[in-house]
């Protein structure tokens, strides 16, 4: 049988998932956030394996939590978890970690996952890495989570992403309060000369996308409606491909020619297939003006990562109302995906990440080799596809 990295039949399912995180890694993490008070009962790595464990799980609340882990105390230790798992003590350590330890894994996990699949095409030929940026909002209750007040009587974190297009996956995150804007997260994201960023335009701050351009990147940003500019050259386009004009242009306004002096390049184009229509502005000039329309829909991939693991992950109810414990439940969230993720590429599995997360919920205390439980679940889909068949063909 071929053996597969940390394939270990005395492993439970949750432990060849952890796995994609070293302890070593974890353990400088842990020593960068000591707690004021050693919690030798639950430790950070305790804590953060059963959080993970709820979120493969899909647990409800820390009863729920606790009752599924006290019934299968027999497989804790092979799944690497020592510490005594009660209610009270998740409950106090939600409350009290520092949620930058799981910031600092979850980094930990988007770079390794960088790693694995950074032989994945971008499947538009560019010469540079594509990165799509945006932010989406954790919805909170108002009446637990007072301290989270965004706007009116709703209550919100706000999760902002860099997303590696051709991957799928997160590279760069922060967690901020949900009335902070979404252009701030431009000051922090690393830049890559070379590279393409494609933003939606609430991320229009012409001071900021200087920044993009002097740095040596290139942008694609929608523009806003009350765009100001001048055009300097405009250049033929095919319209049966949706495109309107190609132009260079120079903003007029004064504080569009303060902050950023160069030209930029207007596209503006109809979306053949929704009828939509798009103005696009980038510092790119040599690209097909085609490319730049592709570029702005591969936008799209970051809307679909935002669904899924508000789908799939536990982001909608909340095992503590702290600020801490809301950020530390975000990031082990973040954390789960990345690890799935991770053994997908390093066990080559086929299955999409959706089956693999559906079958870890059922099996994450199994001693089974995730590629072995993954095949066996073929298997029975496939008998239980043909005893249906041969149930029709009787009638």
């Amino acid at each position: 049988m071929e053996q597969f990295p940390g394939m270990n039949s005395g492993k439970t399912v949750l432990a060849q998932i952890l796995a994609g995180l070293s302890s070593e890694e974890f353990a400088r993490c842990a020593r960068r956030y000591p707690m004021a008070r050693s919690t030798p009962a639950l430790s950070a790595y305790d804590h953060f394996a059963i959080l993970v464990f709820a979120q493969l799980t899909y647990r409800e609340s820390l009863r729920d939590l606790e009752a599924c882990l006290q019934a299968r105390r027999h497989a804790l230790y092979h799944s690497g978890i020592r510490g005594r798992m009660k209610r009270c003590n998740l409950a106090y350590a939600n409350q009290r970690r520092d949620a930058r330890l799981f910031a600092d894994v979850a980094s930990v996990l988007m770079r390794r996952a960088q790693r694995l699949y950074a032989d994945t095409p971008t499947e538009l030929g560019l010469d540079g890495d594509l990165w799509a940026i945006d932010a989406t909002l954790v919805d909170l209750s108002l009446a637990l989570f007072s301290w989270a007040r965004w706007q009116g009587t709703q209550a919100a974190v706000k999760l902002n992403v860099m997303l590696a297009v051709a991957s799928e996956l997160p590279t760069f995150c922060t967690l901020v309060e949900g009335r902070r804007h979404d252009v701030n997260f431009l000051d922090d994201v690393p830049l890559h000369p070379g590279d393409y960023y494609v933003l939606d335009r609430g991320y229009v701050d012409w001071a900021r996308l200087d920044r993009l351009h002097g740095a040596g990147a290139f942008f694609v940003v929608r523009a806003k409606s009350n765009l100001r500019f001048r055009v300097v050259t405009s250049r033929p386009v095919e319209k049966v491909t949706g495109l309107r004009c190609d132009q260079t242009i120079r903003l007029i306004s004064d504080a569009g020619r303060r902050s950023y002096p160069a030209l930029l390049r207007r596209v503006r184009y109809v979306d053949p297939e929704s009828g939509q229509r798009l103005v696009l502005l980038s510092n790119h000039f040599t690209l097909p003006a085609l490319t730049l329309a592709q570029i702005y829909r591969r936008r799209w991939e970051i809307e679909l990562f935002f669904r899924w693991i508000k789908q799939h992950l536990r982001l909608r109810g909340f095992f503590s109302t702290t600020p801490k414990g809301v950020a530390v439940q975000v990031w082990t969230a973040l954390c789960a995906f990345l690890l799935v993720a991770i053994a997908k590429r390093e066990w080559g599995l086929p299955d999409s990440l959706h089956k693999i997360l559906q079958v870890i919920s059922i099996s994450a205390l199994e001693k089974v080799p995730l590629p072995e439980l993954l095949a066996d679940s073929e298997h029975i889909e496939d008998e239980c596809d043909a005893s249906n068949q041969l149930l029709l063909n009787g009638f």
